[in-house]
């Protein structure tokens, strides 16, 4: 999933005076905007290498935000006003917050890997992302 040069570039400036994204940003910009390959370096220098069986550390911690994001109705809520308002400092710092601090992995969940994980899942879509990473029954 890639994050187009308009969205990199307003995605940089809305996050330009957060000090705590700018791994994040310097990631995306290293990786040309590409949100899984991101997402995945970013996971890497945080956890290292890591497979277990077939899936990756970042296939297992989207699946493990899954659980918790899909039912959070403050979340949902939060990323709407987002995507209505993608300039918004303090709705996108909100959202990075929000999620770092109330979301449980095995591991923290810093500011960095926060943001990457919030632009994912607005660029992809909250109903989507939640629908496409359901488990098959």
């Amino acid at each position: 999933m890639q994050l187009s040069q308009s969205e990199l570039l307003q995605v940089q400036q809305t996050l330009r005076n957060y000090e705590p994204s700018q791994g994040a940003i310097a990631t995306l910009l290293d990786h040309d905007g590409d949100l899984d390959t991101s997402l995945e370096a970013m996971l890497r220098s945080e956890m290292g290498q890591a497979t277990f069986g077939e899936k990756s550390l970042k296939q297992v911690t989207l699946d493990v935000l899954r659980e918790q994001i899909c039912g959070d109705d403050g979340f949902r809520k939060k990323l709407a006003d987002y995507t209505k308002n993608t300039e918004s400092t303090p709705l996108l710092t909100g959202l990075i917050v929000y999620l770092a601090s109330q979301m449980v992995l095995p591991f923290p969940i810093n500011p960095g890997l926060a943001t990457l994980i919030v632009l994912y899942i607005a660029k992809f879509g909250f109903e989507v992302y939640c629908r496409y990473t359901e488990p098959a029954k």
